[in-house]
């Protein structure tokens, strides 16, 4: 039964910037690429990828080229980006309750709250286990990038 809680879920811009990050790792091979050819590939409206590429390039994850020959490209190798930092960058916090959403606690309840330890515990999981996989672990571990098999 569902009791109206919410649980934290990745929005549609950290899905695609990941996305959009992984697909350049394994198209770029050192050149730009075009926003067109990356929206045909991920079948993602190119529109919206022009507001994650604002976003990304801000931050010193992407380069940028203007012009013939344009597009974009990873600014690192694949493994020196964390789908942590990226989902960091494009969803803000990843904290599971608000009062972790800062480094300072300002819950008028935070020093007699049973739950905290809870909440840290989950933050600790998801943060270590976000900053531990890079791009080249899911390229690395990816039954669609390995041999010519075939998978449905």
């Amino acid at each position: 039964m569902y009791s109206g809680v919410n649980f934290m879920k990745i929005s549609t811009k950290g899905r695609y910037a990941l996305r959009m990050l992984l697909d350049l790792a394994m198209n770029g091979n050192g050149t730009y690429v075009s926003l067109k050819d990356i929206a045909e590939r991920e079948n993602i409206s190119k529109k919206y990828l022009e507001q994650i590429v604002s976003l990304l390039s801000k931050s010193g994850l992407l380069k940028t080229n203007r012009g013939y020959q344009g597009g974009y490209m990873l600014a690192k190798k694949p493994n020196e980006y964390t789908v942590g930092e990226i989902l960091r960058l494009t969803e803000g916090s990843l904290a599971p309750v608000s009062c972790l959403d800062t480094d300072i606690n300002e819950c008028q309840r935070v020093d007699g709250c049973i739950t905290l330890p809870v909440w840290k515990g989950l933050y600790k999981v998801i943060t270590n286990y976000l900053d531990g996989i890079t791009l080249q672990d899911m390229i690395d571990n990816s039954p669609y990038t390995q041999g010519d098999d075939y998978y449905i």
